[in-house]
């Protein structure tokens, strides 16, 4: 009974805490886990992660590092973190989806960093963005933004980016303050997938990941297929092209780089018929593209120009009237 009674004692405690670290999220894309009896917490890191020191960031996000720490219990409700992912439309900035997304315009640098990017660069239209976890850690008696930095980005230096991200202006870190760590490296396992989808997270979660990782294999793949065209290795940049488009939802440059290169093969191997088609889908990917003269062959511009001109619809001959009368006719001349 009495352990009984320490197993409640410690549940409580638990789910004050996490009703304290919960009160602080607002859009945390995170899906719950009730432990189950005999789990622990390097269990479920290595199972939702695939790697067992990811055990602090729960840790971290359910603050069981609270009061001296507070061991997990069957039945005990966790929230596992896990990165958002969205797909960037035309007109977005890095300024406008931190604000939106992580609380504060000035936090675009890491936004921008986590997909590839810098602040004054625009996000490709279509591209499949990363969303890094604001996890939420309270400040041990201890702690800098040193120390935290090394334990949960593995790097002190880092530590002027937490500064600038927490708008701290070099002020220390107080015992008991929150402090916001953007995670990026949340990757889930296929474990960690399922339990995500069955908690109803896969949209705020890993729901989006295919497409991204097919952006940065054709992304990768881009030289390669230009380095056909250049090598006159017209078939295998054909081959390539359309493997490339079979890998997922690109962006609408990387569609159009294709679809480019697509109607210069086809135009090459004398296939005008495809290669206006591949230009109608370049021009569609991206509507703001000129069509030099001078660096596009004359055949390219008469298939792009094909494809642009609408196809005549087919008529009817026309009904030929029969010729009036001899007499009418002299006699019409006659007047």
């Amino acid at each position: 009974m009495p352990a009984r009674r320490n197993l409640h004692r410690l549940a409580s405690i638990a789910g004050l805490a996490l009703a304290a670290i919960a009160s602080l999220h607002e859009q945390a894309a995170a899906f719950p886990h009730v432990v189950q009896p005999g789990e622990t917490l390097a269990q479920i890191a290595e199972r939702t992660y695939g790697r067992v020191e990811m055990e602090q960031f729960l840790v971290a996000e359910n603050g069981l590092d609270a009061g001296g720490g507070i061991p997990i219990v069957p039945g005990m409700r966790l929230e596992i973190p896990a990165l958002g992912h969205r797909r960037a439309v035309a007109g977005d900035t890095w300024e406008g989806l931190a604000r939106e997304l992580l609380g504060n315009e000035r936090r675009s640098d890491v936004l921008s960093a986590a997909n590839g990017s810098m602040p004054w660069l625009s996000p490709a239209d279509g591209q499949e963005l990363i969303i890094p976890y604001n996890l939420r850690y309270v400040a041990g008696p201890n702690d800098s933004l040193l120390t935290i930095a090394y334990r949960f980005l593995g790097q002190r230096d880092k530590a002027w980016m937490l500064d600038g991200y927490n708008r701290k202006k070099g002020a220390a870190i107080q015992r008991g303050e929150v402090v916001l760590v953007p995670i990026t490296e949340l990757g889930l396992t296929a474990a960690g997938k399922a339990e995500a989808a069955a908690a109803g997270a896969m949209v705020r979660a890993e729901g989006l990941g295919q497409s991204r990782e097919a952006q940065r294999r054709a992304e990768a793949e881009l030289p390669t297929l230009a380095g056909d065209l250049r090598s006159g290795r017209y078939v295998d940049a054909i081959a390539r092209g359309n493997r490339m488009l079979g890998y997922g939802d690109l962006t609408k440059p990387q569609l159009a780089a294709i679809q480019q290169r697509l109607t210069e093969a086809y135009v090459a191997l004398d296939a005008p018929g495809l290669a206006e088609t591949a230009c109608a889908a370049w021009r569609e990917a991206d509507p703001a593209a000129v069509l030099d003269p001078i660096e596009l062959s004359p055949k390219i511009l008469r298939a792009c120009t094909s494809a642009a001109m609408p196809r005549a619809r087919p008529t009817s001959a026309p009904e030929v009237s029969a010729p009036p009368p001899r007499s009418l006719l002299r006699r019409d001349g006659g007047r």
